[in-house]
């Protein structure tokens, strides 16, 4: 016997409405699958790694470390051999070793005669002079007689006696000065025959400024040069900041790191640049023009200067020689508020900004914050 079977209702197509509302879904949603699409695209795009070229080679008696961000390997490596080509004709202009320029041009000025002095380094000239103003005399590249007498004026000093107190003190009586130099147009010439240029303490930062310039020029916008630890830096390193490390005043490991971005400079001056030992005592050429003699009471100094780094080789120089009492108020004229002294006693002595900024690596040394321009330090333990 055959069960009964329900009647199937006769089929409903959908009406016209009921298929307009569907077609209007699809499309909603190919839509979304299409800005689902993009923004996968997008965020691969932003994720992916932008380019870091990387160099390296010899100048100023030491490797150059260079990096450029963001630019195609093609025109990072004909912007780098520019930057070669600029370190290396400033390492021949500058560097006291191999600078036939710069002996010819303390001649001229030696005889009081008016020359014309290479355009290349007016700029350094009349920078340097600023910068001799505002040190208060600390940072003073006509002292290239003092270093020529201590036996300084080569890359590796020969360990021999110091110089007497009666040919130091027949130097200190002419003072040989910045303010002694007279620029006129591209005319240069001095009134005192004592002076002697000698830019060994920023040539690296002025060579390096140059270079700076030169990539900007070629629409670079992210790059870090760095010459034996000194540092010159724009941008980032695809959008993370820089890490650039604080040498220990031994020279050898680091103390600390600092991460920064933007137009940055890093420079120490330490004892152990440009230095020869003898009878157990380290006779090194960062000179106080006040004494005639080597700065005796810090270890080193280093600066990070937003800006250029000739600024920031001057005033590492320039805060070295006010020593470990006077620094910071020879900081404060120069605008300097990132800096690090470490003293003879191994005290790290910090501007506010310096110890918010340091990564320190050694937390044991005794720390001194130091404010621009006050005298009374705070000491944390």
């Amino acid at each position: 016997m055959r069960a009964n079977r329900c009647p199937q209702p006769a089929p409903r197509w959908p009406t016209l409405r009921t298929l307009q509302t569907r077609m209007l879904q699809l499309r909603t949603l190919q839509r979304a699958s299409v800005l689902l699409l993009i923004t996968a695209l997008a965020v691969a795009c932003n994720t992916t790694e932008v380019p870091v070229y990387t160099t390296q080679f010899p100048a100023f008696g030491t490797a150059v470390d260079l990096s450029i961000v963001g630019i195609q390997r093609e025109r990072a490596e004909a912007a780098a051999t520019d930057v070669e080509h600029d370190l290396l004709f400033f390492d021949r202009a500058l560097y006291r070793d191999s600078s036939g320029r710069m002996l010819r041009m303390n001649e001229r000025l030696a005889s009081g005669e008016p020359f014309a002095a290479p355009p290349s380094l007016l700029p350094l000239l009349t920078h340097s002079q600023a910068l001799f103003q505002l040190s208060e005399g600390l940072f003073n590249p006509a002292l290239g007689r003092f270093t020529r007498l201590w036996g300084l004026d080569h890359a590796r000093p020969q360990s021999n006696p110091p110089p007497s107190q009666a040919a130091i003190d027949a130097l200190l009586a002419v003072q040989p000065r910045m303010d002694d130099l007279y620029l006129d147009g591209i005319q240069l010439q001095s009134d005192n025959p004592a002076v002697q240029l000698d830019f060994d303490p920023v040539a690296t930062a002025y060579a390096m400024d140059a270079a700076i310039d030169a990539l900007r020029a070629q629409a670079v916008r992210s790059a870090l040069i760095n010459i034996g630890g000194d540092v010159r830096a724009i941008g980032s390193r695809s959008g993370r900041a820089w890490r650039l490390p604080v040498p220990r005043a031994s020279g050898t490991g680091v103390i600390g790191i600092v991460d920064v971005s933007g137009d940055i400079s890093l420079f120490t001056a330490s004892t152990k640049h440009r230095n020869f030992v003898y009878q157990g005592k380290v006779y090194h050429s960062v000179i106080d023009p006040r004494t005639g003699r080597p700065a005796d009471d810090v270890a080193s100094v280093t600066v990070l200067y937003e800006g250029d780094a000739l600024t920031a080789a001057a005033a590492a120089n320039a805060l070295m020689i006010a020593g470990a009492e006077d620094w910071p108020r020879i900081a404060g004229r120069m605008g300097i508020r990132y800096a690090l002294l470490i003293d003879n006693l191994g005290r790290l002595q910090m501007t506010p900004a310096m110890a918010q900024l340091i990564e320190l690596l050694d937390t044991k040394a005794e720390q001194i914050i130091r404010v621009p321009e006050e005298d009374e330090p705070i000491t944390t333990p």
